[in-house]
């Protein structure tokens, strides 16, 4: 694809969609228990209110990885690769954009792109878990079955976002997979590797399988921090200003 212009890389959210408001969750019978057990498992509500963001730092594919999050409002940020070949992906809450501006949009219409942006920030930074912050709606499917565990799986399904399945063992309460079952090629992520992140509760390894990939896409975390993020993070950097070159004076 060849260069596009700032503007292009940008691609921009419907005014309905990124006006302001208050936040409603709408959960089915039965969601509420369910997710009220997994913030319990995963460190308490205490806990969880407490954090304004995450930063998280490890391999994709064997390749630096960096990912920023903000809880409090709409805003992701993941750079995956280092030197002349990383992409930067950034999400906030009113436009998605790519930087280097080269660099290829995915498959989808402009649409489908930016509500799953949406859905990535919601999911990435636990939303389901903040039904005071982010507008959602839910239903419980049922108890599933995989891996020779059983899971209460709940759909949950952010505003102007894609809906995705949320599976939670029923041993444990801990989030283990979701499936995002995106128009023609659903995906799956298994959530692994928990550990103590202050106090709550954190997959470290993530293993995406399906939406075309080829072979299993292996996420490993080294370091995970809870920070309040610079808000610029997740907005296009304005292109810097080249001052007019000065004219020459007439004899």
């Amino acid at each position: 694809m060849s260069t596009r212009t700032r503007r292009d890389a940008l691609l921009i959210v419907p005014a309905l969609a990124a006006a302001p408001g208050v936040a409603a969750a709408q959960h089915g019978a039965g969601v509420g228990a369910v997710l009220e057990r997994a913030r319990a498992a995963m460190g308490g509500a205490r806990a969880w209110n407490a954090i304004r963001g995450l930063h998280e730092v490890g391999t994709e594919a064997g390749r630096p990885y960096e990912h920023w999050l903000d809880f409090l409002r709409w805003g992701e940020r993941v750079e995956i690769g280092a030197g002349p070949g990383k992409v930067i992906q950034g999400y906030n809450g009113y436009g998605l954009w790519w930087l280097p501006l080269s660099t290829p949009w995915p498959p989808g219409t402009q649409q489908e792109l930016l509500a799953r942006a949406r859905s990535d920030a919601f999911f990435g930074a636990y939303g389901y878990l903040f039904t005071g912050r982010f507008d959602m709606r839910s239903t419980l499917v049922g108890v599933r079955t995989g891996g020779g565990r059983s899971f209460d799986v709940a759909r949950v399904h952010p505003e102007y976002g894609e809906p995705r399945e949320l599976w939670f063992d029923r041993r444990t309460g801990l989030l283990g997979r979701i499936v995002d079952g995106r128009a023609h090629q659903p995906r799956t992520l298994e959530y692994s590797d928990y550990r103590r992140v202050g106090r709550v509760l954190l997959p470290f390894h993530v293993t995406t399988t399906g939406g075309g990939l080829a072979q299993p896409l292996e996420r490993q975390l080294d370091k995970v921090e809870t920070v309040t993020p610079d808000r610029a993070l997740f907005s296009l950097p304005a292109a810097p200003v080249t001052p007019p070159a000065a004219r020459p004076r007439r004899p």
